[in-house]
């Protein structure tokens, strides 16, 4: 099982697509608000994704995601308040034994620790639409400094969007890395690579100005 396995602890990666129905060329040509995003938002998993990539054998790079997603954000000057939390057990790596392997005790070990958890109070931005957001990661106990390069990809008011997805939308995408050593998980250090790179795009509604 575990030899099934020889690359797992992560993965990522999901690109962007144009809603059904919609050419590329019309998504490109969307056009987006900007008038005043600052508030707290609910993050919306339908339209939120955690994925992650790390090295597998020296020779290849190994792609998974997490399924379930909720929490909140919000980003104003001298009040940021974020929360992720990401349901262990929900890592998908696309291969039924691999995430077995994965969910059990030489790995994330999702009984005892069901929840991998985000939390920043600092957002420091570096230009118009870009910024650095500092917190600290949670997993398999253990709780680490973890700072991510954010971008601010758009704001504007949908209202027309059929609940529960219609109001005041922003979205973000952020990027990080870490060491999965530093959080307790050192299953095949020989097949495994320590660095993770984690991506998370994040939508979330206005629900406080």
């Amino acid at each position: 099982m575990k030899r099934i396995f020889g690359l797992a602890i992560v993965a990522l990666s999901l690109l962007p697509m144009a809603p059904a129905g919609v050419s590329s060329a019309e998504a490109a040509s969307y056009k987006t608000g900007h008038s005043d995003p600052s508030g707290l938002y609910e993050i919306d998993p339908d339209h939120t994704s955690v994925t992650f990539t790390v090295g597998h054998a020296g020779v290849a790079t190994a792609v998974g995601r997490f399924d379930s997603i909720k929490g909140h954000y919000r980003l104003d000057p001298g009040k940021t308040d974020v929360l992720i939390e990401i349901a262990t057990k929900s890592i998908d790596t696309n291969q039924v034994l691999r995430d077995k392997d994965l969910r059990g005790p030489d790995f994330f070990d999702a009984k005892t620790f069901p929840t991998i958890r985000f939390v920043a109070t600092r957002y420091k931005k570096t230009g118009r639409n870009s910024g650095i957001l500092s917190g600290t990661l949670t997993i398999h106990g253990k709780t680490r400094p973890l700072s991510l390069r954010v971008h601010e990809v758009g704001a504007a008011d949908v209202s027309a969007l059929p609940k529960p997805w219609g109001g005041y939308l922003t979205g973000y995408d952020a990027e990080g890395s870490l060491s999965r050593s530093a959080f307790g998980i050192t299953t095949y250090p020989g097949m495994i690579g320590d660095k993770v790179q984690l991506y998370i795009s994040v939508e979330g509604i206005r629900v406080k100005k």
